[in-house]
């Protein structure tokens, strides 16, 4: 029986787990939270756990060399540490995040030491990289261009579920979200460049509206510009990656962002108020603490941003309990207590891609490949089934070498993101394809 070493037992672990014990594989699964490991291996027989710290390099090179693969579910920054100790014993790795400069620097080794380490296997990263890949490559068979390519996705609250200010609950690591918030963002519009600042991040949005949701708020995710050359399509005239959120996320965000809410910088904050911290982001003044907030703000007393600061507690006269931190640690805590998907509410992935595509006969076409799933805490969330599942799925071809090539990639090529879709469409996430839709199917910033 083969071995897998899943290191960290985050958010999105639990499917991820499940579905390789009942592939029948041994699973070892490493973790600082000993309770969490028990709940998600639930007694099987296949399954063990080992007490283990990220950082700890002897521990690490035990159970790497004990595994037939490993998964890292740890944050990102420690993927290129396991990574180097995976070449190190010849055992290939799955992960789902982003693939570093560091990691890309790896590739050499990797294929030196016969090994693959497969990266951006999850949803977003993942899935939204292999549904556009099926198309890219379906349309260039064919002779055809990609003129404009939009890719939306988000991981947000199901409709019902939606109830606060913000229109967003957390289903997977909420310090992670807030500290996406941060980042600056590119794109390609009609073959124009735009630059987006992190301070103006939210405020370059649009509303798109996806049929069985309603109407979403867009923003654009990181830089949309390298995947020119990682979906190989040179020829585009625009390309597009955001995030959806429901309608006031944004807003709400971009006020924050005004008031360096979001700033890492250390302060202490003993015997303070919430009203005290508020009051300290804002610049001195006459007036109530409302008043001098909406002025700076240039909102309405009744705008969604006074009502989520209401919502959260920032208004409050109420001793906040911290000694030194920051800014973005109190905001991130406010909002992680009272926004957690509770287990009878729904999470949901929409996912959204949308070609506009020309062929050798001038015949143009819109092209929609989407997703919209389901889930929630008392089974399993839908965030974390479509990025624990690819990355299982992934781990199970290598270990079975239905993935037979080495050195550091995500999974842009068909052997991988062919049977990997047909596998989750088994599973229940189906990406619905439909082609010859009218080029007025097609996003018009202007007009959304």
């Amino acid at each position: 029986m083969k071995k897998v070493v899943v290191l960290g037992t985050g958010m999105v672990a639990k499917p991820l787990v499940e579905y390789l014990l009942e592939a029948g594989f041994e699973i070892v699964l490493a973790s600082n939270t000993m309770d969490r490991a028990k709940h998600i291996l639930n007694g099987h027989p296949n399954g063990s756990s080992v007490y283990w710290e990220a950082g700890d390099i002897s521990t690490l090179n035990d159970l790497i060399s004990g595994c037939d693969l490993a998964v890292s579910l740890l944050p990102y920054k420690f993927h290129v540490q396991v990574a180097s100790v995976c070449i190190e014993h010849s055992k290939s790795m799955v992960t789902t995040s982003y693939v570093q400069e560091k990691m890309k620097q790896l590739d050499k080794q990797a294929r030196e030491s016969g090994i693959i380490l497969l990266n951006e296997t999850g949803m977003d990263p993942g899935i939204d990289h292999m549904s556009a890949m099926r198309i890219i490559d379906k349309v260039h068979s064919e002779g055809g261009k990609i003129i404009e390519f939009y890719s939306l996705c988000g991981a947000l609250p199901a409709p019902e579920s939606k109830n606060n200010p913000f229109g967003y609950k957390f289903s997977w690591s909420p310090k992670g979200v807030i500290l996406a918030s941060r980042s600056d963002a590119r794109y390609l519009i009609k073959g124009k460049r735009v630059d987006i600042e992190p301070i103006n991040l939210f405020k370059d949005r649009f509303r798109h509206k996806v049929p069985g949701v309603g109407v979403l708020e867009v923003y654009p995710n990181r830089d949309s510009i390298i995947y020119i050359d990682i979906y190989g399509i040179p020829e585009t005239e625009t390309i597009y990656r955001g995030t959806y959120r429901h309608i006031g996320w944004c807003e709400i965000l971009d006020s924050m962002k005004s008031l360096n809410m979001l700033d890492r910088n250390v302060s202490d904050y003993s015997n303070r108020t919430y009203s005290d911290f508020l009051s300290g982001l804002l610049p001195e003044g006459d007036g109530s603490l409302l008043n001098r907030l909406t002025d700076y703000l240039d909102i309405g007393n009744g705008a969604i941003t006074v009502e989520a600061f209401r919502w959260l507690g920032l208004l409050e006269d109420k001793d906040m309990g911290y000694a030194e931190s920051s800014p973005f640690e109190i905001i991130s805590d406010m909002m992680i207590k009272k926004m957690m998907l509770s287990k009878n509410e729904r999470d949901m992935i929409v996912l959204q891609h949308l070609f506009k595509v020309i062929y050798p006969d001038g015949r143009k076409e819109v092209i929609s490949s989407h997703m919209i799933d389901y889930g929630s805490p008392e089974t399993n969330t839908s965030i974390s089934r479509t990025v624990g599942l690819p990355a299982a799925i992934a781990a199970e071809m290598i270990l079975r070498k239905e993935i037979r090539i080495c050195g550091v990639h995500i999974p842009v090529i068909p052997e991988i993101y062919n049977p990997v879709l047909d596998q989750l469409e088994k599973l229940g996430i189906k990406i619905i394809e439909e082609f010859g839709l009218p080029l007025s199917d097609f996003i018009d910033q202007a007009k959304d």
